[in-house]
Order: C-alpha cells, then structure tokens, then sequence
C-alpha cells in the first residue's frame, strides 16, 4: 500500500501519527508543507473529498491571527486560496491512500482505513 503523508515535521499530532503508521509496519512518503509547500489543486481535491469545513484548520494559531478579512465569507475556493498561502492552515496531518483520503489522526478511523 502507498500512502503519502502531510503535514510539518515538528507538529504533534503528525509526530503521533509518524509514530502509529511506522509502529503498524505501514511505509509512506512524507510532504513537509514547510519544505515543500502546498499545491493548492491538490488542495481542491482534498476539499472536494472531505469539504472545505474539515480540511480547514480553523482553530490553529495560524487561522486566529490572519486578519478578519481574510477569514470573512469563507467558501470552498477562498478556503483553497487561503491553505495554499498559509499551509499552516491545513489541518494536520493529511494521509492519501489507495481507499482515500484522512483528514487529522483519529487511530480507530485510520485502523479502519488502512486495515
């Protein structure tokens, strides 16, 4: 199975996941967002799987400090524009696989997807 992970390597929630997926045994390939960026068509395929609402990281420090005009009027195009210049604002971490697409680490979710 080929999985491609994303997120920012200092992250917690990421570094927990690292974690779960190696101690199953599972390989992957890491995107580090701080490295490399975020494709923002990329981006749109992750909100058109899972909506704007659930990829958006709307609690982060990154999303509480843009200004309010940024964050006004949200839709899945602006939410895609905003994630693709501040991937700070995706929410952590972001697993593609061959059955799909899981946004943040829940164990039993991601147990039931990559079983």
């Amino acid at each position: 199975m080929t999985v491609t992970f994303y997120g920012i390597p200092n992250c917690d929630t990421v570094k927990k996941a690292r974690v779960w997926l190696e101690g199953k045994g599972l390989a992957y390939t890491f995107h580090d967002y701080k490295k490399l960026g975020a494709d923002a068509a990329r981006i749109a395929r992750w909100v058109e799987q899972a909506g704007w609402e659930v990829v958006l990281n709307r609690s982060g420090t990154t999303f509480k400090k843009l200004p309010d005009a940024e964050k006004q009027g949200l839709d899945a195009q602006k939410a895609v524009a905003l994630m693709a210049a501040n991937p700070s604002c995706i929410k952590r971490p972001v697993l593609e696989h061959p059955g799909g697409l899981l946004v943040g680490f829940k164990p039993d979710a991601w147990e039931t997807a990559l079983a």
